[in-house]
C-alpha cells in the first residue's frame, strides 16, 4: 500500500466522525459512529485478562471496522433498519473493501466473514460488546433522548447475545440494574 492509498482509506473512514448515531452523550450531544466504534474497541481491549484464550487484537480490529458501512449509509437504529437497508450497506461496503489494496482488502474481508458467521468466540465477543455499548450509552444519556420503545428495549436487549459468557451475562445484569435505577430516578 502506498501513502496515497493509505490516506484515501483514512479519508473514507473519517466520515464516521461526522456520521451521527442514534445515541447521545451524557450531556445530550449526538454521538458519532466513530465515538461508538472507539468505545467498543476500548471495551474489548480492557477485557484481555477476562478472555485470555481469545485473540483480543482480532476482537479490537473487528470492533474498529464493524460500522465502516455506515460511512456510506449513515447510522440506522437496529430497531428500524430493514433488510433492504442492510443489503445496501453491505453492497456499498463490499465494493469499497474490494477497491482497497489487495492485502488490506483480504484482511478486512476475512474479518467481516468471521463477524457475519458468528461462529468464533472472537466474533461473538465483538457482537456482544457492540450491543452492550449501546445499552451503556443509553444509560448515560438523558432519558429525554430515548425513543419510546427504548424503555423496554434497554431492559431486554442483548441477553441472548451475551449468553455464551458468564462474565458478559453478569455485565448485562449490571447494565440492567443501571437501567432500572435510571428509570426509577426519572419516575418512569
Amino acid at each position: 500500500m502506498n501513502a496515497r492509498e493509505y490516506l484515501e482509506i483514512l479519508h473514507v473512514a473519517e466520515r464516521l466522525k461526522d456520521t451521527p448515531r442514534h445515541c447521545t452523550t451524557t450531556n445530550g450531544r449526538t454521538e458519532s459512529v466513530a465515538e461508538h466504534s472507539w468505545r467498543v474497541s476500548l471495551m474489548a481491549s480492557l477485557l484481555r485478562h477476562e478472555f485470555p484464550d481469545l485473540d483480543m487484537d482480532k476482537v479490537v480490529n473487528m470492533c474498529l471496522i464493524h460500522d465502516l458501512g455506515e460511512c456510506f449509509t449513515g447510522d440506522i437504529p437496529t430497531f428500524i433498519k430493514t433488510d433492504a437497508d442492510r443489503e445496501t450497506e453491505d453492497t456499498l461496503l463490499d465494493q469499497w473493501v474490494r477497491s482497497l489494496p489487495k492485502e488490506i482488502s483480504a484482511n478486512i474481508s476475512a474479518l467481516y466473514r468471521e463477524m457475519d458467521a458468528q461462529e468464533t468466540a472472537e466474533a461473538k465477543l465483538y457482537k456482544a460488546l457492540d450491543k452492550l455499548e449501546a445499552l451503556i450509552q443509553h444509560n448515560e444519556s438523558p432519558l429525554s433522548t430515548w425513543s419510546e420503545n427504548e424503555y423496554e428495549l434497554n431492559k431486554t436487549y442483548a441477553f441472548d447475545t451475551v449468553s455464551f459468557s458468564e462474565w458478559l451475562t453478569e455485565l448485562r445484569k449490571v447494565i440492567l440494574e443501571d437501567t432500572v435505577a435510571k428509570l426509577e430516578q426519572e419516575g418512569q
